[in-house]
C-alpha cells in the first residue's frame, strides 16, 4: 500500500490517557487532524512481558486496553500500525504451554526452534555462540516438559532465565501459518501498517553472527512481503544493525528506521556544529521512518558504527548521562569498539537529553520534520516530556525512564505548555505545505548553520537553524510566490 507522507504518532495503548478509547477522545480532542500518517500502537495483546513484545495470543486486545473495535475505528480516521514479533512468542502462549506439556508429541512442537534443528546432537557448540550477535548471555533457555525430559529451547531475548520470549522457527510450516493468520486478523480490523519487531534476528545458523544472515534473511523478508502485500499492509523491518544493512533492506525496496538521526542531530546540537549532520544528510536513502526518540532508547552501537568515532560518541553519551539518563549495553565482545566502548543505546527523553532547552528541542523537532521520510513522534516527545527515573526504579527496566503514562490531566496541563503549542504548529506545517511533497535540497551553509530546503514547482520552504543560538526560521513560499517567515 501508499504510506501517507504525514506525521505519525507513535505510542502505548494506555499511555495517554489509560486505554484505547481514551486515546482516541485524547487525539479528537487535543490534536485533531494532526496525525494524518497513523497511530502506531505498540502492542495491544495479551503479554507476559517486556511491556507487550511477549504477546500471548494476536487473536484479542487486551481487555485492560480495549477491543478490536477500538482498533479498528482508529484504523478508519486515521490508519494504524501494530507490530508483529516476528522473532518470538510469549512461553505462556497457548501453543508454548502446549509444548511445555507433550513435549515432542505437542502438534505445536516444530514451531519452536529445540537445539537440534541448530546442532545436530542438540549440544550448543561455544565456538558459535562467540561468533552470535548476543542479546542475552546465552541464545536458549532450558524447560522440563511433560514427560520429565529437559528441552533446550532458542531465546534471543528476555531478561529472566528461562526466557519469557520463545523464538519461533519461521522456517517451519507451523510458524508460517500462525503469522499469516496475524496479517488476516489485522486486515479485517483496518490495520494498514505493520512493523517487523526484531525480524533481523529471525535465522540461526551455525558459523554466523545469526543476525541478518544472508540469504536466508530475504527469502523470510519476501515471504513476509508476499502476506502484506496480499492484505495491502505496508511493511517496516526494524533493524537495529550497522548502516549498511539497513541500506540493503532500502535498495531491495523496503522502508526502513532511521535510527543514525536522532545521535546526529543531537550530536549537531549539543556540540553546534553541522558538519557530521549534513553530510549524513546528502548521502541516506530517503524511504525511512525518521524518529528522534522512541520506547527504547537513542542508538549507539552498532548503528552508529564506521558513522562516529568512539570519543565522539563517549562525549555525547555523557551528557546524557549528566542530564539523567541511563544506558543500555551491547553483550558481544565482538561487538564492543576495540577500546572497550559498549554502548547499544542512551535512554532517556529526547527534551532532557537536549537539557529541557525549548529552542534547541524546536530545532532538533524542525530538523526531523524536514528531513526526507516519514517522520514518527513519540508520545513522550509530543509533550516535551520529561525523565520518570522513578518508574525505571519502580519496574527495574532502565527504558521506563521514557514510558511515562500520562493521565487526562497531565496531559490538559503538557498541552498548554508553549514548547508543545510550538510542535504542534510544527507537525501541522508539515502535514499541510505542498513542498514537502517535492524534492529536497541540503545547502551549503557554515558549520555552525544548517539549512534544508523543499521546492514543489514554485512552492517552497526552507529551514534556517542557528546552532550558536538554537533559533530556527522557516521560510515558505506558495503558488502564487507570496512569502512567509516565522520562528519555529
Amino acid at each position: 500500500m501508499k504510506l501517507e507522507n504525514r506525521v505519525q504518532l507513535i505510542t502505548y495503548p494506555d499511555s495517554l490517557g489509560g486505554n484505547l478509547a481514551a486515546l482516541r477522545e485524547v487525539l479528537r480532542r487535543h490534536f485533531p487532524g494532526l496525525f494524518l500518517g497513523g497511530i502506531h500502537i505498540l502492542p495491544p495483546f495479551p503479554s507476559s512481558g517486556d511491556r507487550g513484545f511477549a504477546p500471548l495470543d494476536y487473536g484479542m486486545i487486551d481487555p485492560a486496553f480495549g477491543t478490536w473495535e477500538d482498533i479498528a475505528q482508529l484504523g478508519e480516521e486515521y490508519g494504524v500500525m501494530l507490530d508483529v514479533m516476528v522473532n518470538h512468542i510469549s512461553r505462556r502462549s497457548p501453543q508454548f504451554m502446549d509444548f511445555l506439556k507433550q513435549g515432542r508429541s505437542s502438534p505445536y512442537a516444530d514451531m519452536f526452534l529445540t537445539l537440534d534443528k541448530i546442532w545436530p546432537d542438540g549440544r550448543p557448540v561455544q565456538a558459535d555462540i562467540d561468533k552470535m550477535f548476543l542479546r542475552r548471555k546465552l541464545p536458549y533457555s532450558a524447560f522440563t516438559v511433560g514427560d520429565g525430559r529437559e528441552e533446550l529451547v532458542w531465546t534471543t531475548f528476555g531478561k529472566t532465565d528461562p526466557s519469557e520470549q520463545i523464538d519461533l522457527d519461521v522456517r517451519s510450516p507451523l510458524a508460517r501459518h500462525y503469522l499469516s493468520g496475524i496479517f488476516q486478523r489485522f486486515k479485517a480490523n483496518r490495520v494498514n501498517m505493520v512493523r517487523l519487531d526484531a525480524v533481523g534476528y529471525v535465522i540461526k545458523k551455525p558459523g554466523t553472527s545469526c543476525f541478518f544472515v544472508e540469504p536466508d534473511i530475504y527469502e523470510f523478508l519476501d515471504w513476509v512481503a508476499d502476506q502484506a502485500k496480499e492484505h495491502d499492509i505496508a511493511l517496516l523491518p526494524e533493524v537495529h544493525a550497522h548502516y549498511s544493512i539497513q541500506y540493503k533492506l532500502a535498495e531491495r525496496g523496503f522502508w526502513i528506521y532511521d535510527f543514525i538521526l536522532p545521535f546526529m542531530v543531537l550530536d549537531a546540537l549539543v556540540n553546534r556544529s553541522s558538519a557530521m549532520l549534513l553530510r549524513y544528510l546528502r548521502t541516506r536513502p530517503a524511504n525511512q521512518f525518521t524518529m528522534l526518540d522512541c520506547h527504547d532508547g537513542i542508538p549507539v552501537k552498532p548503528d552508529l558504527d564506521d558513522l562516529v568515532d568512539t570519543a565522539q560518541a563517549r562525549r555525547v553519551v555523557d551528557l546524557c548521562l549528566a542530564r539523567g539518563a541511563n544506558l543500555s549495553y551491547v553483550i558481544s565482545d565482538r561487538h564492543k569498539s576495540p577500546d572497550g566502548f559498549d554502548v547499544h543505546q542512551i535512554r532517556c527523553t529526547y527534551y532532557d537529553a537536549l537539557g529541557r532547552n525549548d529552542d534547541a528541542y524546536l530545532a532538533a523537532r524542525a530538523i526531523q520534520l524536514f528531513v526526507p521520510g516519514i517522520p514518527q513522534i513519540y508520545y513522550v516527545g509530543l509533550l516535551a516530556g520529561e525523565n520518570d527515573p522513578a518508574r525505571a526504579e519502580a519496574t527495574g527496566d532502565g527504558r521506563e525512564i521514557n514510558r511515562h503514562n500520562y493521565t487526562l490531566e497531565e496531559i490538559e496541563q503538557a498541552v498548554r505548555r508553549p514548547v508543545v503549542q510550538r510542535l504542534l504548529k510544527l507537525i501541522r506545517f508539515r502535514n499541510e505545505h505542498e513542498a514537502f511533497q517535492g524534492s529536497f535540497r541540503v545547502c551549503e551553509s557554515e558549520d555552525s548553520k544548517i539549512r534544508l530546503e523543499w521546492e514543489k514547482d514554485a512552492i517552497r520552504c526552507a529551514l534556517h537553524v542557528d546552532l550558536d543560538t538554537y533559533r530556527s526560521i522557516i521560510t515558505c513560499t506558495d503558488g502564487q510566490g507570496k512569502e512567509a517567515q516565522w520562528v519555529v
